[in-house]
C-alpha cells in the first residue's frame, strides 16, 4: 500500500506545483498587461498635451548629471582631491558703503 500511497502524493504535489505555477504565470502576465496600459495611457497623455512625460524628465535629469559626474569634475574639488580650486578664489576692488541718513514719513 505504500507504493499506491507513494504515487499519489507525487502527483497530488505535481497537481499543486502546477497551480502555483499557473498562478504566479496569471499574476505577472496581468502585472506587464497593467504596466503596458499604465505606459499607452501616459504616452496618449504627453501626445494631447505636448509635454514630456514626468519618468522622462527625472531620467534624462539622472543620467545628465550621472554622465558629469562620472568624467571625474566634482563641484568645488579638483582631480588631484585638493579641496580648494582656482573658481572659489574671487578677486574684487573693495569698495566702502556708507548708510544713507533715515528719512522720517510724514
Amino acid at each position: 500500500m505504500t507504493g499506491f500511497t507513494d504515487f499519489l502524493g507525487r502527483v497530488l504535489r505535481g497537481i499543486v506545483r502546477l497551480v502555483l505555477v499557473a498562478a504566479a504565470t496569471v499574476f505577472v502576465l496581468s502585472f506587464l498587461l497593467a504596466a503596458l496600459f499604465a505606459v499607452l495611457l501616459v504616452s496618449l497623455w504627453s501626445l494631447l498635451t505636448g509635454r514630456k512625460p514626468a519618468p522622462v524628465v527625472l531620467f534624462s535629469r539622472m543620467r545628465e548629471q550621472s554622465q558629469r559626474y562620472t568624467r571625474g569634475v566634482w563641484p568645488g574639488h579638483s582631480a588631484q582631491g585638493d579641496s580648494r580650486t582656482t573658481a572659489d578664489v574671487v578677486d574684487v576692488q573693495a569698495t566702502e558703503v556708507r548708510e544713507a541718513p533715515l528719512q522720517r514719513l510724514r
